[in-house]
């Protein structure tokens, strides 16, 4: 089969490679959608931390957003499981320990990521093999693109989920990013008054295209008081910036990672009497993301920028991508 293999920093092609099989307890599904995000590039061009630290290394499948249909499946596996529409959970822990007895298999100390970690090959590929511990089916009501886009959904929903809006509430999100708008888009459907803070005239007409007509650049930023801040950037600066910005007794939550450590006075914290939120991980937050998917409460849809073939993700991880303000780009595995 088919499949897109980064095989060092710069450096990647599409392959022919031995298709997966399930394995018992696994399924194999024929992939319709997958996304390219932020940690895909990273991974492209050498700065993924985890290529330094020993949880991945060169050659690897990268694809952690995904979609496709269940089209084989092992032992053990209901085969009610076949032909199924489904996403899946990137986070796949030991399924022994502490932390995954408890139900947080996102923090295994010992897991494996899709496409990212433990060299587990990825969704950029015509099929891809899963546990089917890790599924959840897709409703009629949530189309491929939409599929492709739980996973970065459940990042953001579970940011809300940090945040804590309640109706009227005030919720500034930091970074117009696909997580970002994405953290905009529930934090509205809860009923908060929702602020977007960007860096570029694109990014936030972008935003305000999609109904967020309260997106402003920093020197534009008018004084107001947040319940809630949420950090969706790579910015180093702004974790301060969001504890000052939030209202005393509110809520501050990071889900953006910076490419270098961000510098934070606690005394602030305290002093404010904020709490904080870090997310790591849309697993607790996949099904809450599908339910608000398939009732049209949130629409992902209109973030895809474009949908390309394999033979075109080099160039994208690369930076080359379509004009316009939409940040998300998906692979069609079959084109």
């Amino acid at each position: 089969m088919r499949a897109f293999v980064v095989t060092a920093p710069g450096a990647g092609a599409v392959v022919e490679v031995e298709p997966p099989s399930a394995a018992p307890g696994e399924v194999v599904v024929a992939v319709a959608r997958a996304g390219i995000c932020g940690t895909d590039a990273e991974f492209f061009d050498g700065s993924m931390p985890y290529l330094h630290d020993g949880h991945a290394r060169h050659p690897m499948r990268l694809g952690h957003e995904w979609c496709g249909t269940v089209v084989e499946s092992g032992d053990g596996v209901d085969p009610a499981w076949l032909g199924r529409r489904v996403t899946g959970d990137t986070m796949l822990g030991c399924r022994a320990c502490r932390r995954c007895r408890g139900g947080r298999q996102h923090l295994c100390e010992t897991r494996t990521e899709i496409g990212i970690r433990g060299g587990r090959p990825g969704a950029l590929a015509e099929r891809l093999a899963v546990p089917v511990t890790a599924l959840h089916p897709l409703p009629d009501a949530v189309g491929a693109a939409a599929g492709a886009m739980v996973e970065p959904g459940g990042n953001a929903l579970r940011a809300v989920r940090g945040a804590d809006p309640r109706p009227g509430d005030r919720v500034l999100v930091l970074g117009p990013g696909t997580i970002g708008l994405l953290c905009a888009m529930f934090a509205r459907a809860a009923g908060a008054e929702v602020h977007l803070l960007g860096a570029t005239a694109a990014s936030l007409e972008f935003a305000r295209s999609l109904g967020f007509r309260n997106a402003w650049s920093p020197d534009r930023l008018p004084e107001l008081p947040f319940d809630a801040v949420i950090d969706a950037s790579g910015a180093p600066e702004l974790p301060a910036r969001a504890v000052e910005l939030v209202e005393p007794g509110g809520r501050v939550v990071y889900i953006g990672l910076a490419g270098r450590p961000s510098l934070l006075d606690t005394r602030l914290l305290a002093l404010k009497d904020v709490t904080a939120v870090g997310v790591l991980s849309a697993s607790p937050g996949l099904a809450g993301t599908i339910e608000q998917y398939a009732s049209g409460a949130v629409d992902p849809v209109p973030l895809v920028a474009a949908t390309v073939g394999l033979g075109e993700v080099a160039a994208v991880l690369a930076g080359d991508r379509p004009a316009g303000g939409a940040p998300k780009i998906h692979v069609d595995p079959r084109r």
